[in-house]
C-alpha cells in the first residue's frame, strides 16, 4: 500500500464502503441489441398489508438537555445483546424479507448483477524489495487475493488468500505494510466487517507467518523502522465485555506501541500516550529517511497536532517512552506527511489554505515563520494528495470540478514538470516510492471499470503507457453517457451533479431515477464504476445522479465548512434542490425518484424524508447516523462532533434537535404543504428501507433500530401510509468494509428489488 493510500484509510468517517460495487468501482451495462428481451411486471402481488411489530414503548426514559425534556422510549434497543432487541430484529426481518423477495424480477436482477460483477479486478502493482505485489479478484471471489511476482513479466503466485480464512468470506484483509527491505509484510485482518483488527506478520521468502498476533487494534497506523525489525502501531487497553464489533462502548485511551517481530505482544514497548486525552487517536509515520517518527494526534475527524522524535540513533528499537518535540500545538488544520529531505519535511496542509498546499517544515527549527510553501494553494482546485517518487519528484493529485488531475512536480521547488493525461474520472489507485524509478496509477469513471497506467520516470519524456485494462464482458459503454450539470440550491449556491443514463434519454418525467448523496467529513464523491448502478440504468431504464453537496471536500475546506455544524442544513437543501432539478428538467418525477445514502449519507436521506417526504418515491438509508442527540456516546461517535456538534453544548443541541431524523418524524401535511414538484395529496412517507448490520461498530445498529421503531409508531399505522417502512438487518457484517462479494450482491439485489417493487417499475431483461 502506498503512503497516500495508508493515510487515507485512517480517515475515520470517510465515505463508507457501502458503495454497492465490487473492488474496482466502475461499471457499464451491455447492449440490448441482438438479444431477445422480455418485460418483467413490477409486482406479482397486490399491495401488501404490512403488520409491523409493536415493540415496547417505555415512557419513563426522559433525558433533560439544557432545560429541555426529550423522551427516548426505545432506549432499550441500545443494548444489542438483550433478548428483547434480538426479538425485535427477527420480527423486523420477518416483515422485510417477504416484500423484497416478492418482486417478480428479483432473480433476474440477481442473475444480472452476478454476471456483471464477474470480471477480473486488479489493483496497481506495488514494488517491495525485489518483488511486485498486486491484488486480484477473478470476479466472484468473496475477497481479493494478494499475489507476488518476481518481475512485472513474471508469473504471479498467490501470496495471501483471505478466502482461505473463512468459509463465508467474512474474514477480510484490511490493510498491508511491507518492511523497508520488502522481506516482511505486516497485515491486518478484520472479522465480520468490524473496525477491530488483528495484526500479523508474514515472511515474504517462505510465505509463513511469524507466531505473534497483535490484538485490541483499531484505527491504527502500521509503520516500520528502517532496520526492518519492528513496527509502530496503536492499540486500545482492555475493556469490559466483548470487542468483536457488536459492542457499543466508546473506544478510549489509544496508545502507540513498538513491536519487534518474532516476539510476543506482551513484550511490546509503550512509546507514546496522552493519558489526559482519552479521545485522541494517535497517527504515526516513520519518515522516508528512517530517522524521524512523526506523531499526528487527532481528536475528531479533522485537524491534528504534529510532533516528531529522532529515532535514527536508536539501536534495536525504542526501550521506553519517546521524547516528543511539538511542532503544531492547536487543532486548527490538517497536516499529512508527504516526504522529507533531511530535516526538511513536506506536509500537505490546509493551514491558511482551504484548498490545501504543500509546506516544508524544518523539524529542527520548526517555528512557523520559518515554514516554506513548496506548492501554493490553487484558487479553485483542491490538492487531494501528494507523494514522493524517484528521488526528486512529487506526484500531486488535484480535484478540479470533482474530476482528478494528476501532475508531476519538482521536489526541490514545487514547479510543474508535466500534467499527465486523464479522461473525466477519478484516480482510484496509485503506487510509487522515492527509491524506485517507476510508478503506477489507476483510473476509473462511471463507465470505465479501470485502466492501470505505468510511467518510467527515468525517461527524459515521461509518457504513461497502459499496463492493464480492466474489461467487463458484454458491456458497451458507448450506449451510455455521463453529463455534469451545475444547479442552484435554495440559497443560490451552484452545486455540481453527475448524471448517467442511456443515450437518447427521453426527458418526459417518466424515468426512474436513483439520487445518491453523502455531503460530510470533507469527503469527495468522484466518478467510480458500479455494477449495481448499471443494472438500474440498463434494466430499469433508470437515471443515476450524484450531486456533490456541501459538507463534502469537492471544493476544499470552505465547501466542507459550509455544510457542517450550524450549516448542516445546507447539505440537505442541496440534495433536495438536486431532486427538484431532476424533476423540473424531465429526468424523472417525484413518484419515480429514489434517494440513497450510507453512513453520513444515511443521515442525509433520513433528514430529507422527514423534511420533504412528498418529494421522493422511495428512500434507502444505509447504516445511517439517525439519533443526533446520542451519537457521541457509542464506539467512535465522539469523533464526529467536528462535523455535527454535540448535544452537550446548548447551542449545538438546538441545531441537532432540528435536524435529528429520530426526533423529527411526523405525519406529512399533504396538499397544504405540497410543493408543485411533489407527490400531490400524499400524506405519507416514501417507501423507506433502512439497512444496518450486527457488527457495525462505526455507526452502531441502534440508530436504525430506534428510527424504524419510531417511524412505525408515528406513521406506520396511519391510514394514508400504504408505502412500506422496512429495515434489513444483516448478520456477520459491519459498516461496509471487507464485505464479501456474495453479501454485496445479495444486498444490491435487495436494494434494487425494493426500488423496483416500491416504484412499480417494469424491468427489461
Amino acid at each position: 500500500m502506498s503512503h497516500v493510500a495508508s493515510c487515507k484509510c485512517l480517515r475515520l468517517f470517510s465515505r463508507l464502503t457501502v458503495t454497492l460495487s465490487p473492488l474496482v468501482r466502475r461499471s457499464s451495462p451491455y447492449p440490448l441489441s441482438g438479444r431477445s428481451t422480455r418485460i418483467v411486471p413490477a409486482k406479482v402481488f397486490s399491495t401488501m398489508d404490512f403488520k409491523y411489530p409493536v415493540p415496547r414503548r417505555d415512557g419513563t426514559v426522559i433525558d433533560e438537555y439544557h432545560g429541555n425534556k426529550i423522551a427516548d422510549p426505545y432506549r432499550w434497543l441500545e443494548d444489542p445483546d438483550a433478548e428483547e432487541t434480538k426479538k425485535f430484529v427477527d420480527e423486523q426481518n420477518a416483515v422485510t424479507q417477504p416484500y423484497l423477495h416478492s418482486f417478480a424480477a428479483r432473480e433476474d436482477i440477481k442473475s444480472r448483477l452476478t454476471q456483471l460483477w464477474n470480471y477480473p479486478k486488479y489493483s496497481c502493482p506495488t514494488r517491495h524489495g525485489d518483488n511486485y505485489f498486486f491484488f486480484k479478484n477473478t470476479g466472484l471471489q468473496n475477497q481479493s487475493v494478494l499475489y507476488i511476482q518476481d518481475s512485472l513479466d513474471g508469473d504471479p503466485r498467490v501470496f495471501l488468500d483471505p478466502n482461505e480464512l473463512s468459509e463465508d468470506g467474512t474474514v477480510a484483509l484490511s490493510r498491508t505494510r511491507f518492511s523497508e527491505d520488502g522481506k516482511t509484510m505486516c497485515y491486518g485482518i478484520s472479522k465480520s466487517g468490524s473496525d477491530w483488527i488483528t495484526i500479523h506478520f508474514r515472511d515474504v521468502a517462505t510465505g509463513r507467518d511469524y507466531p505473534e498476533v497483535l490484538e485490541k487494534v483499531k484505527f491504527s497506523p502500521m509503520t516500520w523502522t528502517h532496520d526492518n525489525k519492528g513496527v509502530f502501531y496503536a492499540r486500545y487497553p482492555e475493556q469490559q465485555g466483548k470487542t468483536d464489533g457488536s459492542e457499543t462502548v466508546s473506544n478510549e485511551y489509544q496508545k502507540l506501541y513498538y513491536h519487534r517481530i518474532n516476539t510476543p505482544q506482551s513484550e511490546d514497548v509503550l512509546v507514546v500516550e496522552f493519558p489526559n486525552e482519552p479521545k485522541w487517536r494517535i497517527g504515526a509515520e516513520v519518515s522516508d529517511c528512517g530517522n524521524y517518527l512523526l506523531i499526528t494526534p487527532q481528536k475528531d475527524c479533522r485537524d491534528n497536532l504534529l510532533y516528531f522524535t529522532d529515532i535514527g540513533s536508536l539501536e534495536d528499537g525504542p526501550r521506553g517512552p519517546l521524547t516528543l518535540h511539538q511542532i503544531v500545538e492547536k487543532f486548527e488544520a490538517d497536516y499529512e506527511y508527504v516526504t522529507n529531505v533531511g530535516p526538511e519535511c513536506i506536509f500537505r496542509t490546509n493551514k491558511d489554505a482551504p484548498n490545501y498546499r504543500l509546506v516544508s517544515i524544518n523539524v529542527e527549527n520548526p517555528t512557523m515563520d520559518q515554514w516554506r510553501t513548496l506548492v501554493e494553494e490553487d484558487s479553485k482546485d483542491v490538492l487531494d494528495w501528494a507523494t514522493n517518487v524517484h528521488g526528486d519528484k512529487l506526484v500531486v493529485c488535484y480535484i478540479h470540478d470533482v474530476k482528478s488531475v494528476l501532475q508531476l512536480r519538482d521536489l526541490s521547488n514545487g514547479k510543474l514538470i508535466i500534467q499527465l493525461p486523464l479522461d473525466v474520472g477519478t484516480v482510484t489507485g496509485f503506487s510509487g516510492k522515492k527509491k524506485y524509478s517507476e510508478m503506477f496509477y489507476q483510473f476509473a469513471s462511471f463507465l470505465t471499470p479501470g485502466v492501470i497506467f505505468r510511467c518510467d520516470l527515468t525517461k527524459p519524456t515521461i509518457q504513461p503507457e497502459v499496463y492493464r485494462e480492466i474489461e467487463v464482458k458484454n458491456f458497451d459503454a458507448s450506449l451510455y453517457e455521463t453529463e455534469q450539470v451545475f444547479y442552484a440550491s435554495k440559497d443560490g449556491t451552484k452545486i455540481p451533479m453527475f448524471i448517467v443514463h442511456k443515450k437518447g434519454l427521453k426527458k418526459d418525467g417518466t424515468n426512474p431515477c436513483l439520487l445518491y448523496g453523502y455531503g460530510g467529513f470533507n469527503v469527495s464523491l468522484q466518478p467510480t464504476f458500479s455494477a449495481t448502478r448499471l443494472v438500474f440504468i440498463q434494466h430499469f431504464g433508470g437515471v443515476f445522479a450524484i450531486p456533490n453537496i456541501r459538507g463534502g471536500g469537492e471544493y476544499g475546506e470552505s465547501w466542507h465548512n459550509s455544510g457542517r455544524l450550524f450549516n448542516k442544513q445546507n447539505g440537505f437543501d442541496d440534495f433536495q434542490a438536486a431532486a427538484e432539478f431532476l424533476i423540473q428538467n424531465g429526468y424523472t418525477s417525484s413518484e419515480k425518484l429514489a434517494i440513497q445514502g450510507g453512513s453520513n449519507g444515511g443521515l442525509l436521506v433520513a433528514a430529507c424524508i422527514n423534511q420533504r417526504p412528498q418529494l421522493f418515491g422511495a428512500a434507502i438509508a444505509q447504516v445511517g447516523v439517525l439519533d443526533m442527540l446520542r451519537f457521541h456516546k457509542f464506539t467512535i461517535g465522539y469523533a464526529w462532533v467536528s462535523d455535527y456538534g454535540s448535544s452537550d453544548d446548548p447551542e449545538h443541541f438546538k441545531n441537532l434537535l432540528r435536524i435529528s431524523p429520530l426526533h423529527n418524524i411526523k405525519i406529512p401535511d399533504g396538499d397544504s404543504a405540497c410543493h408543485p414538484l411533489e407527490r400531490k395529496g400524499s400524506k405519507q412517507y416514501p417507501a423507506t428501507l433502512l439497512l444496518t448490520a450486527d457488527h457495525d461498530d462505526r455507526v452502531v445498529p441502534l440508530h436504525s433500530l430506534k428510527f424504524i421503531a419510531e417511524l412505525h409508531h408515528t406513521v406506520g399505522n396511519h391510514p394514508a401510509q400504504t408505502n412500506p417502512l422496512l429495515i434489513r438487518v444483516e448478520t456477520k457484517a459491519g459498516h461496509g468494509g471487507g464485505k464479501p462479494t456474495a453479501k454485496q450482491i445479495e444486498e444490491s439485489t435487495d436494494i434494487l428489488s425494493f426500488i423496483g417493487h416500491s416504484l412499480n417499475i417494469q424491468c427489461i431483461f
